[in-house]
């Protein structure tokens, strides 16, 4: 299938689509689930939903990151209802008491003992597959999952210059989308829409400015360019922030903005790097986390403010959300049909829709 068009409006309706998206996409992809510093410290934890499925995220006794089931191996119940907090030395059961190590062994059954044949070593917690990439934490719930260096692949040393992995959090905001995710990651995209809906994004950056790197396959996007006036995307267009790590010459005057398929949009700027994560809850609902990251050595000097930055993007998000969200009243009407995408201005949510057909597989 050739898209040149958006989609049909059932892939942003239908929840037959939409749990397809769920079982070959989202529950067989690496998935970001948060950073590395939110369990800084063996036993911290917190908890992220993929779909229906509940995940422990903690880190054991050696320092590794752990991703388990939120799912007692007894009956099932869960195991956590806080969202974050930090287990002293062990996971046990609300329901039965059933115990479990940081690293997911079965310790403790009350009486099982008595049951002939019973092994704890048989009742391990499930878990799933975590990798750490730039500091990111990703998950992937299938099995046997491609291994997250062969699927990030295209990425390998492109943001080494902003030392990714050692920035730390200064703000996180959460955003509650009644859109589709793929209208959100498709807008992210392309700023065709910036001048009309980004009035004061399109004073600091042309929409016309930049170029994009990657254009095929489940990575997207490329740069636009600082205004020569201005040197950050924040509420003045100016900074007191150094750059980050090695950054340097052009990249002091561009913005980096790529979708990390299928749940990740990762800008870098010349002093901050911001990272949304999307979560679909419905075919018409999204969850958004918004962070915003910094280097811990400019964090830490007396006159440190993220402010500037937060404002500008927390103000662009909700008119990006709001914009998504009439367009998803829009697809609802009987008389809607996909339009012509710009083949220029809109090249990237033409390859980010083949992506998901090509995942959906039976769609292609």
């Amino acid at each position: 299938m050739s898209i040149l068009n958006t989609l049909p409006g059932d892939f942003y309706a239908s929840v037959t689509i939409f749990r397809d998206e769920m079982e070959r996409i989202f529950y067989k992809r690496w998935v970001c689930v948060g950073r590395a510093d939110q369990i800084p410290n063996p036993g911290d934890f917190f908890i992220q939903n993929i779909g229906d499925e509940s995940l422990i995220i903690t880190r054991d006794r050696s320092g590794a990151p752990r991703a388990f089931y939120n799912v007692c191996r007894h009956r099932g119940t869960r195991l956590c209802a806080d969202k974050q907090g930090r287990f002293h030395e062990t996971i046990q059961c609300p329901y039965h008491a059933w115990t479990y190590t940081l690293d997911g062994r079965l310790v403790g059954a009350p009486n099982m003992n008595e049951i002939a044949g019973f092994d704890k070593r048989d009742y391990p917690l499930y878990s799933a597959c975590l990798e750490t990439w730039q500091g990111f934490l990703f998950v992937n719930l299938d099995p046997e999952p491609e291994p997250l260096s062969l699927a990030f692949a295209p990425l390998e040393g492109k943001f080494d210059r902003w030392n990714v992995a050692s920035l730390r959090l200064a703000r996180r905001i959460n955003y509650d989308v009644q859109a589709n995710w793929k209208l959100l990651v498709e807008n992210y995209s392309e700023c065709y829409h910036c001048p009309l809906v980004h009035p004061a994004l399109a004073k600091l950056s042309s929409h016309l400015s930049g170029a994009n790197d990657l254009v095929d396959g489940p990575h997207l996007g490329g740069y636009m360019v600082i205004n020569e006036e201005h040197e950050s995307m924040t509420m003045t267009g100016g900074t007191r922030r150094p750059p980050l790590g090695e950054v340097s010459g052009d990249d002091l005057r561009r913005v980096y903005y790529y979708s990390i398929f299928p749940n990740t949009l990762l800008s870098l700027h010349p002093d901050y790097v911001m990272a949304h994560t999307l979560w679909p809850q419905s075919p018409e609902h999204t969850l958004i986390t918004c962070e915003w990251l910094f280097d811990p050595e400019t964090m830490a000097r007396p006159d440190f403010n993220p402010d500037d930055a937060v404002e500008f993007w927390d103000m662009t998000n909700r008119q990006d959300w709001h914009i998504c969200e009439e367009s998803q009243i829009g697809m609802r009407s009987r008389v809607y049909r996909p339009g012509p995408l710009h083949s220029v201005h809109e090249n990237l949510p033409v390859a980010f829709d083949h992506e998901v057909l090509k995942a959906l597989g039976h769609y292609s």
